[in-house]
């Protein structure tokens, strides 16, 4: 049996039919059962999120199951199967086990490192296994795709670096005030950029928030969905002095925050540093701002800087990570020949026992009366012979299982033997 993958991403097709293949948490046992007349009852998960839709398949026919979960995307969304070829990516084996490791570990997503996708894949798996849907196989995959993904967290720092820059701003204000969560922050402009900033710097434990835009009733909503406090803009002078951390975006053609504003504002503020995040098109605060003691500014192009360095900084862990992964694809194939190997082995004895069998009671049949020490000695010699010419194979067999590529040698075992007559079930991968 096979291992496959069959899916999509936001790499490969456009939001518009992203959405159109959704799948909803809410019917996903449901899609699950249906999925099951397409891969005959095999193992199987699906996994949907924003970015990806992916079907997990263990099936007895390599290219045949590849097209059937295919055949499934287009059915169940009553989408043309030419419409929705193009877009579709198919992995088996190897292949589908490091896509799988690299998608749960975060190297396949939009953001790389993102944590979010660990937690959606658990889910889907969650969901799978309660819908009887997932057997031995499935359930060694995805435990081992989880344990991958928290050696990945732990062993690389490739979830450490922000890239994005409302996430920069909050990294730079972490790094200049040690006690985060006891600082002010103003927020100028009622926009989607401030107010992420200001959602990720309350993440951080932050606690006291003001909120000032031109048209005050904007800056009181805000406010009030963040928790803090909203004022006029004209308010301004009145509240500068009073914030520790201040987002700009107020879209303003000319400047909001000048030199001498802050300035007066550090004086009542007793000369403590104050940090401005300018992320607006053009700048809210004069450059100037800078020259100031104990006054840390930096504009969307300095944001931008930090998030380069940062993306530049993952993709150096991203290789680490690579590399984790390349190892433990290995070890699990190397898991999935081992438990291959114990029923082989049983049944290459059992046929070779039945042949023994078969050929001693032939020549017992030729050979007229004999007396029990003589057909002990028989025996003894044909078990003798049948043990000697299988002893190679088996311990050959068994110590290059523990090697890379070790499962060559069991279906060499098989074909040689016809051993796939015998079995019941073949290799998961």
């Amino acid at each position: 049996m096979h291992i496959i993958v069959v899916g999509l991403n936001h790499k490969t097709t456009p939001i518009e039919l992203r959405e159109r293949l959704h799948f909803p948490t809410a019917t996903l046992e449901d899609s699950l059962e249906k999925l099951a007349h397409y891969t005959e009852g095999g193992e199987r998960v699906i996994l949907s999120t924003c970015n990806r839709v992916e079907l997990y398949g263990h099936v007895d026919h390599l290219a045949h199951g590849s097209s059937r979960l295919q055949q499934f995307l287009s059915d169940y969304h009553g989408i043309a199967a030419d419409a929705l070829t193009p877009h579709l990516y198919a992995y088996h084996s190897e292949a589908a086990l490091r896509h799988l490791f690299r998608v749960v570990s975060s190297l396949d997503s939009l953001v790389l490192g993102e944590p979010q996708i660990a937690a959606q894949v658990k889910d889907a798996f969650a969901i799978a296994r309660r819908a009887n849907a997932t057997g031995s196989v499935f359930n060694q995959v995805f435990e081992r795709a989880f344990a991958v993904a928290k050696r990945v967290r732990s062993e690389t720092r490739i979830s450490e670096h922000a890239v994005s820059v409302s996430c920069a701003a909050v990294e730079l204000a972490k790094k200049i005030f040690q006690d985060l969560p006891a600082k002010t922050v103003l927020i100028l402009g009622a926009g989607e950029m401030s107010e992420l900033t200001a959602r990720h710097l309350i993440s951080q434990g932050v606690r006291h928030l003001l909120v000032a835009n031109r048209t005050p009733e904007r800056a009181i909503d805000l406010a009030a969905r963040l928790q803090g406090q909203g004022v006029a803009l004209a308010e301004l002078p009145t509240y500068l002095h009073k914030a520790d951390i201040i987002v700009s975006s107020t879209g303003s053609p000319e400047v909001v925050i000048s030199k001498t504003d802050v300035q007066s504002a550090l004086k009542l503020h007793k000369n403590r540093p104050m940090f401005f995040i300018d992320i607006a098109v053009p700048r809210d605060i004069d450059p100037a701002v800078n020259e100031l003691d104990n006054v840390y500014l930096y504009d969307i192009d300095d944001l931008q800087h930090v998030v380069e360095d940062n993306r530049k900084a993952r993709e150096r862990e991203a290789a680490l990570a690579e590399a984790i992964i390349a190892y433990e694809v290995e070890e699990i194939l190397k898991r999935f020949d081992e438990q291959q190997v114990v029923p082989a082995v049983i049944r290459l004895r059992r046929k070779a026992e039945s042949i023994r069998h078969q050929e001693l009671e032939k020549l017992f049949s030729k050979l007229g009366p004999l007396s029990d020490s003589e057909r002990q000695a028989i025996e003894a010699m044909a078990s003798s012979i049948i043990n000697k010419l299988l002893h190679t194979p088996i311990v050959r067999l068994k110590q290059e299982s523990q090697a890379k590529g070790g499962g060559r040698y069991l279906q060499a075992i098989r074909d040689l033997f016809r051993l796939d007559e015998e079995l019941e079930c073949g290799s998961p991968t």
